[in-house]
């Protein structure tokens, strides 16, 4: 956990950052990708898994899966970063690349499955991805004590409903929201409407945020404990990114800095409140900084 002083100058806040960039493959999906693969027997371990994501969970389940001697194919789209998909070989995750505009990753994931006998380990939509999802905000209150917010980014749920969850029990004052990109806002209409809605393939840089919608059971966890919903566009979100960079020397992703850019940016109120942000990968593409600092200024 870190805390700066010109956060809190600037913000007028008490602000704790859980630095999930620093976890173990980079991302906080370690926290659930190794509570799910330590769940399964042992006649399952020996099949092996099947998982498929952008690159956090990838990376993650590939980690977890060297760690417990568990074979894992990794269902990957042709256009992750390159970055994501070196560190998701190094772990020894056999990938198998897809067209996320013309293919269905779960399909590819079920017939794997079928195929070889592999279980599925979604990177969101399961109660062991959730509950261990759950531990960092968990142990961001034990560090931190009670707090009054707790926001976090949000693309399938399973970190903002973990949260929710953890602060029910060890903080039940605060409020937990959601931050999700702008041009991916599916879940935040979900909230609105408390309907489930979807997005196709959203164009952002938050590439770990690009999920088509909320999940089975992390819905109607985030409509019964989320306090609320934001969005974030690319420009904001970059800035706050760079700022966590530069000023913190912090290296935060582009889907990390969400929550963070709701708090610097403005976008909630925060003066007098103590208030914690997850940072929830540090999986960083270096070859796009140049484009993303274009988009963050207004020269793209």
């Amino acid at each position: 956990m870190v805390t700066s002083r010109t956060v809190d100058a600037r913000t007028g806040a008490r602000v704790y950052f859980k630095c999930e960039n620093l976890q173990r493959a980079g991302a906080f999906k370690f926290r659930g990708a190794y509570n799910a693969l330590s769940a399964l027997d042992a006649a399952q371990r020996a099949r092996g898994v099947v998982a498929f994501s952008s690159g956090n969970h990838a990376q993650a389940v590939a980690l977890a899966g060297q760690i417990l001697n568990i074979p894992r194919i990794i269902v990957m789209p042709a256009d992750s970063p390159e970055v994501k998909r070196a560190a998701t070989t190094d772990y020894g995750a056999e990938i198998v690349l897809y067209d996320r505009e013309k293919e269905d990753r779960e399909a590819i994931g079920r017939r794997l499955s079928e195929e070889r006998g592999l279980a599925v380990v979604p990177p969101y939509d399961h109660p062991d991805i959730i509950a261990g999802a759950g531990t960092a905000g968990h142990e961001l209150l034990e560090e931190a004590g009670p707090l009054d917010l707790i926001l976090t980014p949000c693309g399938g749920g399973g970190l903002v409903s973990g949260t929710a969850l953890s602060a029910q029990y060890l903080s039940p004052a605060c409020r937990v929201i959601g931050v999700e990109p702008q041009a991916g806002d599916d879940a935040t209409r979900s909230f609105l409407t408390r309907t489930l809605q979807t997005v196709s393939n959203p164009q952002t840089v938050a590439d770990g945020a690009r999920t088509p919608s909320l999940g089975r059971l992390t819905f109607p966890i985030v409509l019964d404990r989320v306090a609320d919903m934001l969005t974030v566009d690319d420009p904001a979100l970059l800035r706050a990114m760079f700022f966590l960079w530069e000023r913190l020397k912090l290296v935060v992703e582009p889907t990390g800095a969400l929550a963070a850019a709701a708090v610097l940016e403005g976008l909630v109120d925060v003066r007098g409140l103590r208030v914690g942000i997850v940072l929830s990968g540090g999986n960083v593409d270096l070859s796009q900084v140049q484009l993303w600092r274009s988009i963050a200024w207004g020269s793209h």
